[in-house]
């Protein structure tokens, strides 16, 4: 009678392959928000693991206004898969450059 092996699941094989870093998922997020809305990107405002990927959030330049301080800004948050693709993505806030963040979202 044959010897039966144990065939790898697919999690186990999954471990083998690269993580996706937190900085990677970053530039990832970034350069997909860029893409989609034409918009400028003044950086990245937070990264945090999910499930399946990570949320990115970064802060976009709506509008450019004069003077700068009066520049609208956007929150967007990103989701990025394993694989460094967009899954999905959604503008969480709008406000005024020189508006002081209250913490309310």
């Amino acid at each position: 009678m044959a010897e039966r092996r144990p065939v790898p699941d697919r999690e186990s094989a999954e471990e083998d392959q690269p993580l996706l870093t937190a900085a990677k998922a970053g530039r990832y997020g970034l350069r997909h928000i860029a893409e989609l809305t034409g918009k400028e990107p003044e950086g990245i405002t937070g990264v945090e693991p999910t499930e399946d990927g990570w949320l990115v959030t970064i802060e976009v330049v709506e509008d450019r206004r004069i003077p700068s301080s009066s520049d609208i800004l956007s929150a967007y948050e990103t989701e990025i898969g394993p694989d460094g693709e967009l899954v999905a993505y959604r503008r969480v806030r709008r406000y005024a450059r020189g508006r002081a963040d209250d913490g309310t979202g």
